[in-house]
């Protein structure tokens, strides 16, 4: 992705987030200069990785395959000294932007729309070759109610609405065309994107970095 595609994009979640009322916090705003002076009163956000994350899943076409990630909060796997058993972060995904079917190796999560359109999220069960199962229904909870889903089929969450994904659930989603573009949250366990996804056909998570200007903010895993 080209660096100012990924300065448009934070800037656009940022007017997103404020139409919403989603109020971000206030390192979602240091710029590249202020990071500079951040010593290790910051290195909670360095060493979890919280902040701006933006992937077109190596599709080099954004707003068909792809999604603006911030982590608000987030633990540490591995960490012994880590308090936090627990993460949580906001998504901005577009109309009919695909989140590529993957699967989470050992987070648990709750995919929540906070505001705007509606998300459809597909559905299928994985098998031991980590492979999708296209036979046998998929269990879930949306907000406490079980509900058994045919393999590949969508479940779609009104703004308010959850859905409780467990480890070994492949999952895609995007909002609805027609909707409009979806602030999505995400409450989970401790959340690791560099070693707790599968994604189905092998697709990398963090893109290619074209650097055609100045960044007007770091992502996640650019900090000094």
């Amino acid at each position: 992705m080209k660096r100012s595609e990924i300065n448009r994009v934070i800037s656009d979640t940022i007017a997103f987030c404020k139409q919403h009322r989603f109020a971000l916090p206030p390192f979602a705003y240091w710029t590249p200069e202020e990071w500079k002076s951040k010593g290790p009163e910051a290195e909670e956000i360095r060493s979890r990785k919280l902040g701006w994350d933006v992937t077109d899943f190596g599709s080099g076409n954004f707003r068909k395959t792809g999604l603006t990630v911030f982590t608000v909060r987030n633990g540490k796997l591995n960490d012994p000294g880590n308090k936090k058993n627990y993460a949580e972060k906001i998504m901005l995904v577009h109309e009919d932007q695909i989140t590529p079917l993957h699967f989470h190796w050992s987070k648990t999560e709750d995919i929540i729309n906070r505001a705007g359109g509606e998300l459809v999220v597909t559905l299928y069960n994985s098998k031991a070759d980590q492979v999708l199962d296209r036979e046998t229904p998929v269990q879930v909870q949306c907000d406490g109610v079980e509900r058994t889903v045919p393999p590949g089929n969508n479940v779609i969450l009104d703004t308010g609405e959850s859905i409780t994904l467990l480890p070994g659930v492949f999952h895609e989603f995007k909002a609805l065309h027609g909707s409009g573009g979806a602030l999505i949250g995400e409450v989970s366990s401790v959340n690791d994107d560099a070693t707790d996804n599968n994604f189905l056909g092998g697709l990398p998570r963090f893109p290619e970095l074209e650097e055609d200007t100045q960044p007007t903010h770091l992502l996640c895993t650019e900090y000094p």
